[in-house]
């Protein structure tokens, strides 16, 4: 009986996790953005300690947006009207959560500056030295693929709403293109983080899913790479 009740802990909790990563949109965010540190963890020779920080970091946010949602919900399930101190309890969570994001960016930038600032740049200095020609020609083909995708899924118009997000692809794949063709890490990060940008407008407007823009992101990325390494 007692081995009952921990196993029905077990699946509470774990009931608990897939239910906010499936209604919370930062929670799905926090989720990719601890895949993608945790697959870079493969390609870096991190020590134990630097690791140790990795995970940590990342169970502090995953914790804090949890706790997070659960303050929201219990807020709303005890208040039917506006107060001023259910909306303050709401805001302290959200802060919470921020201040661990603020320091998940942190922990990453001492753990992996270093390394980034070392990347081998043979591929970009072979792309930089083709015909700028082929860059309007790659983004002219990720135009065009993706109002193809879009109409294979029937879904929005060729610049709103459907599978996959049109903006994003195109974001993207600009930002690939400069990524490609500059070997300045600081601007390859600034190009990214407009695209991010782009794409979190997306969804703010609600004229996209979460998903459609995280597919138009892919999509635009790795058709550009894709094309700059047959062109190139």
């Amino acid at each position: 009986m007692k081995v009952r009740k921990l196993l029905d802990s077990f699946n509470y909790a774990i009931e608990g996790i897939i239910y906010a990563v499936r209604t919370q949109r930062n929670m799905r965010i926090h989720m990719i953005a601890a895949l993608v540190v945790l697959t870079a963890c493969f390609f870096y020779d991190l020590t134990k300690m630097e690791i140790l920080a990795i995970t940590i970091t990342i169970t502090m946010v995953i914790m804090a947006e949890l706790l997070n949602t659960a303050i929201e919900f219990a807020v709303d399930a005890t208040t039917n009207y506006y107060h001023p101190l259910a909306k303050l309890a709401k805001n302290v969570a959200a802060g919470g959560v921020l201040v661990t994001a603020i320091n998940a960016i942190v922990v990453g930038y001492i753990v992996f500056w270093d390394k980034l600032k070392y990347i081998n740049f043979i591929l970009i200095r072979k792309i930089k030295s083709s015909n700028p020609y082929t860059i309007f020609i790659i983004l002219a083909i990720v135009c065009i693929t993706t109002i193809v995708i879009k109409a294979i899924f029937g879904e929005g118009t060729p610049l709103k709403g459907g599978m996959p997000s049109g903006h994003s692809a195109i974001a993207f794949s600009i930002a690939t293109t400069i990524a490609l063709t500059t070997g300045q890490l600081t601007v390859v990060i600034l190009s990214y983080l407009l695209a991010l940008i782009v794409a979190q407008s997306r969804v703010d407007s609600e004229i996209h899913s979460i998903i459609e823009v995280i597919a138009g992101g892919i999509f635009g990325t790795l058709i550009t790479a894709l094309l700059f390494r047959v062109f190139g």
